[in-house]
């Protein structure tokens, strides 16, 4: 592939890595946060097992950070999440919701925080820069808010921290690294280059995500990484849908949009309504709790031969010919032999048990609802 020939035009950023990335064998591309992210670096089971049984690195620059600062930076994010925040010490991060006025979900970042009065909001896939600016705009709040030059990385599996330890050395990793605490972060640098280090990534499994801050070094650091971590079996990857559907983890988009609230998605424990702070869908986020939901998301396992790559459509789930949702994440778990989903369906019917009917691509599936996430649901791999 020539690089300088891809894609669809200037509107669509290239990250500090894709050069690499093409170098090393990504084969497709996907959009997401108006920036092209490797979605293809071969058979996407065997991205899966490189990834549980070694590690992947990953470009995920698409994650997008939005920095906040100023002496109303806490003030002003907490604004922003229902999530309570009031114990956020500096170092730490926190996977965070963000709503709108109805209660409806805009992004469900991770949040650094950098120093007292310094935060970034690691991106998914919507441009919550402009909803933070807009926010800020008769907020009366003294802030700034910027999109820094800065580019994540993923580098993720079992081996990801003897990886970790070639590539900073052992001093360097026994300091900063080893005892890193998951959802924690440091800022370090790799012969010159400056970096964030965060123990955190889309995959639960052990892994980090490196944060480059400085777009111009990108193709260097992914040489880096790659040289010190081919030895101990690092290929180079991308975030594994099967994984990340084994672990109940949600895609923005797919599982969940603007439409959708925190409880349907179950993560009531991100949200405090008895908090004294306020926060933009406060009133709405109340009202819900209060009347009771009509649709839950639930987890299915769902017959049939072994799906050939994840859903591209949402397939309508029934029961006795009555719609009662739709099927929005599915995908077969070759460790688990078992076709697997993530579906919205009304609340009446999300009983762990219920037997459903599935219409898929390839025709109707009988399918049942099963407690889910469908692997290690305590995090205990990416947390160990």
């Amino acid at each position: 592939m020539q690089t300088d020939d891809f894609g669809f035009g200037t509107q669509i950023r290239k990250s500090p890595y894709f050069d690499a990335t093409v170098r090393w064998g990504a084969r497709g591309f996907s959009v997401y946060n108006h920036m092209y992210i490797p979605r293809d670096f071969g058979d996407p089971v065997e991205n899966f097992w490189n990834l549980v049984n070694d590690a992947i690195l990953c470009d995920v620059a698409v994650e997008r950070q939005v920095e906040i600062t100023g002496p109303d930076a806490a003030r002003f994010v907490q604004r922003l999440t229902p999530r309570n925040l009031s114990q956020m010490a500096v170092g730490q991060c926190k996977y965070i919701l963000i709503t709108n006025a109805e209660g409806g979900l805009l992004n469900d970042p991770v949040l650094l925080r950098l120093a007292e009065n310094h935060f970034w909001i690691s991106l998914a896939d919507s441009d919550i820069l402009l909803w933070a600016q807009g926010v800020a705009v008769h907020s009366g709040l003294n802030i700034t808010i910027t999109e820094p030059d800065v580019s994540p990385l993923q580098l993720q599996g079992p081996k990801s921290a003897d990886v970790m330890q070639a590539l900073f050395g052992q001093s360097v990793f026994d300091q900063h690294i080893a005892d890193l605490r998951y959802y924690w972060h440091c800022e370090l640098e790799l012969d010159g280059i400056p970096l964030l280090v965060s123990r955190t990534g889309w995959s639960s499994e052990l892994g980090y995500e490196i944060y480059l801050r400085d777009g111009s070094r990108g193709d260097e650091l992914w040489e880096k990484i790659m040289t010190a971590g081919k030895p101990l079996g690092l290929k180079p990857g991308h975030t594994s849908s099967i994984r990340r559907i084994e672990a109940g983890m949600f895609s923005y988009h797919a599982d969940a949009d603007i439409h959708t609230n925190p409880f349907e998605l179950r993560m009531d424990r991100l949200v405090d309504l008895q908090m004294d702070a306020d926060f933009i869908g406060k009133q709405a986020l109340q009202k819900i709790k209060t009347k009771g939901l009509s649709r839950l998301q639930v987890g299915m396992q769902l017959e049939g031969d072994p799906l050939q790559g994840p859903n591209t459509t949402f397939w309508p789930v029934s029961i006795d010919g009555s719609d009662i949702g739709k099927v929005t994440s599915a995908v077969y778990s070759p460790r688990l032999k078992q076709n697997i989903a993530l579906a919205m369906v009304s609340a009446e019917h999300a009983a762990v048990g219920a037997e459903v009917d599935v219409i898929s691509g390839k025709g109707q599936l009988k399918a049942r609802i099963v407690d889910y996430p469908f692997f290690d649901p305590k995090k205990q791999i990416a947390s160990g």
